[in-house]
Order: structure tokens, then C-alpha cells, then sequence
């Protein structure tokens, strides 16, 4: 016959195995977050080998299914047409597959000159959709939508889709 004193270390054990499972998918998306942010600085430097290095070896990037020679390509086109900017982007959105091996992130940003400076958009980092309304108003919108793999304990990028925001959506 149990009692409630039997149950106890069964029900401590549980608890603890799902805190630490939630603990888990937090750094998960800390890491997948963090990865965003390496990447936003990287091409600010227009460090093409340092954004490659992100990536899986097969990735791919949309509109035009591009390969990562491709990507390269259109990524120093872009460096160019640029100049010296800042990327600007809310808290990015990600999804965790349940079997903690891939996951989804969707990230819209603005790409400005590097002496423009949006300081309202700050208050609105962790709220994405108040963001977008207020970035909306100011510059041209893109959004990032990555597709990600864990590959020994590192997340990835394997597939990056890129659109550009029509004023009435994406």
C-alpha cells in the first residue's frame, strides 16, 4: 500500500526532471537567440567566413535557392550596396521541435546606415508585433524566417528564407 510518504521521492524526481527539461529548451533558445545576435554582428562587419561558419555545409537560402556559394554572393552585393550599416531586430521568435534536435526562428529587422539610430524601438524588443508597427513606419522591413539543427551540441542554420515586408504583410 502506498502512503503519501512513499510517493514523495517519486513526485521530487519528477519535478526536478521536468524543470530541468524547461531549463534545457531555455538554453536552447538562448543559444539559438545568441546565434541571431552573432550573426547581425557579423554582417555589420561584412565577415562573410564568420555568417558561413553558422551555417550547416548543406545550407540553403530563398528567394532563389541558393547554395552557400550563391549566398556568399548575394551577401557581398548586399555589403557593398550598404555600405557601413547596423541591423536592428526585436527578440527573435523561436520554436523548439519536439525532439530538441531542429528548430525554427523568425526574426524581422531593419538594415540602416550606421549613424541612423532608432532609439524607440528598444522599448519594444520583447514585444515583436509592436515592433514591426513602429519599425514599419520608418524604414524598410525584411524578415528572417532560419530553419535550425543541432549538430554536437551547436545550433545551425540549414535553410534561411528572406522576404521583404509589402506594407500590408509579409
Amino acid at each position: 500500500m502506498l502512503n503519501r510518504y512513499s510517493t514523495r521521492p517519486a513526485f521530487i524526481a519528477l519535478l526536478a526532471f521536468f524543470t530541468l527539461a524547461s531549463c534545457a529548451g531555455n538554453n536552447d533558445v538562448s543559444a539559438i537567440r545568441h546565434l541571431i545576435e552573432k550573426c547581425a554582428s557579423l554582417a555589420e562587419e561584412h565577415d562573410f567566413s564568420g555568417i558561413m561558419k553558422l551555417a550547416k555545409d548543406d545550407f540553403s537560402a530563398m528567394p532563389g535557392e541558393l547554395d552557400r556559394r550563391g549566398t556568399k554572393g548575394i551577401l557581398w552585393r548586399a555589403f557593398r550596396y550598404y555600405g557601413s550599416f547596423k541591423v536592428i531586430h526585436p527578440q527573435p521568435n523561436v520554436t523548439l521541435e519536439p525532439d530538441g534536435a531542429g528548430a525554427s526562428a523568425t526574426v524581422p529587422f531593419l538594415i540602416v546606415g550606421k549613424e541612423h539610430s532608432f532609439p524607440k524601438l528598444r522599448e519594444f524588443y520583447k514585444d515583436p508585433q509592436r515592433w514591426i508597427e513602429e519599425a514599419g513606419e520608418s524604414a524598410d522591413l525584411y524578415r528572417l524566417k532560419l530553419k535550425l539543427i543541432k549538430k554536437d551540441g551547436d545550433w545551425l542554420v540549414k535553410r534561411a528564407l528572406l522576404e521583404k515586408f509589402r506594407g500590408l504583410g509579409w
